[in-house]
């Protein structure tokens, strides 16, 4: 029973939080960390902490997202696990929503998820190895009220990591989505003293990872959700 094993990583989308857990996991395990964001400023102290590589990119611009890979390639080497963290909202009643506003949240939320891909996919077919992970949500499957840009672009990511997943897992790659169905628990944002573990903590969503990353291929899973104990489905 083989394990897969990965050399380079890159994170796409990349902050505190679950993205930060995710680095800090991978570069235990000897893998070489590269981190995508809009702004690398807040990334210094997590790029100090772990040895990762900093590289801003607009997940939704194809060229930056072509120029990224090749940025990575050159300095770090191609890699061959990319998560796709990132996601944009654009909340409020359906009629009073702004359309540039949505087109950018979709464009986030999803579009940049099939720019990545298909740049990570393009890399991983040859060699037959790799793993492209997607970071979903409660609106992956739930659209909430004054929330449909949200829905939309993370039904689409969904849809998305679903048809890569039939089409590449027979040639090598893992694809696999994470419904991340409750709140991530982040030194803003903390439950209450009465509610213990009511908050998803981003060091056990990222064992999760890890643990869909270390399955055999005789037994891969596409998807897995992820809520604390107390939450509501």
């Amino acid at each position: 029973m083989d394990i897969p094993t990965y050399k380079i990583a890159l994170i796409v989308g990349a902050g505190e939080g679950l993205s930060a857990s995710l680095a800090r996991l991978f570069a235990r395990e000897k893998i070489r960390v590269a981190l995508a964001a809009r702004k690398t400023e807040k990334l210094g102290a997590l790029c100090n902490e772990t040895g990762a590589r900093a590289f801003a990119c607009d997940a939704a611009n194809a060229e930056e997202v072509e120029r990224l890979f090749g940025l990575v390639e050159r300095e770090l080497g191609t890699p061959d696990l990319v998560v796709y963290n990132a996601s944009a909202r654009a909340r409020g009643p359906l009629v009073d929503l702004v359309s540039a506003d949505v087109q950018q949240s979709i464009a986030v939320s999803a579009f940049g998820g099939f720019l990545v891909a298909q740049q990570a996919a393009q890399r991983m077919l040859p060699n037959k190895h790799g793993a492209i992970l997607f970071t979903g949500a409660s609106a992956s499957v739930k659209g909430y009220a004054q929330s449909a840009p949200f829905a939309m672009g993370k039904f689409a990511l969904r849809g998305l990591a679903q048809s890569m997943a039939r089409e590449l897992a027979p040639q090598g790659i893992h694809v696999a989505h994470f419904v991340i169905d409750g709140g991530i628990r982040s030194a803003a944002r903390q439950e209450a003293q009465d509610r213990p573990d009511s908050m998803l903590d981003p060091d056990a969503i990222a064992a999760s990872y890890w643990s869909v990353l270390q399955q055999p291929r005789s037994a891969w899973t596409w998807e897995m959700e992820l809520r604390p104990w107390v939450e509501n489905f």
